[in-house]
């Protein structure tokens, strides 16, 4: 897992899985692999899956040529709402995408370490499949 700064301000972190090295066989799979992630989590709620790729598509948006599929899974950590602002950084989200000969999964870093470690295992996960 690698951390980046996207855009010289948003911390992300990407995990490539090349597609023999895991046993799930699609975008679909690893979305519905999180989701059970997400509700077997004690705080953490489930809320959406977005297809960012057919979004994308339909309104004639420009798709990196590399990528096959895009969706996002939706979900939140909150267990306060101390301050309004909180309220930027909340929902989650974690990027699936599809290219030829691999997948990457990738997300925002979560303001608590301890959150930030559990996408790190959920992530890295996959590879034990």
């Amino acid at each position: 897992m690698t951390k980046t700064i996207f855009m010289e301000k948003y911390p992300v972190y990407s995990l490539e899985l090349n597609k023999n090295e895991v046993s799930v066989k699609s975008v679909r799979e690893i979305i519905e692999y999180f989701q059970n992630k997400i509700e077997s989590h004690p705080i953490a709620k489930f809320i959406a899956v977005f297809d960012h790729y057919t979004h994308t598509k339909s309104i004639n948006g420009e798709i990196n040529e590399n990528l096959l599929d895009v969706q996002n899974i939706i979900f939140c950590f909150g267990t306060a709402i101390a301050q309004s602002t909180i309220s930027a950084v909340r929902p989650r989200s974690i990027g699936v995408s599809e290219l030829e000969d691999s997948f990457m999964i990738e997300f925002l870093e979560v303001p608590k370490e301890e959150l930030n470690i559990v996408l790190e295992s959920w992530s890295k996960g996959l590879l034990e499949k």
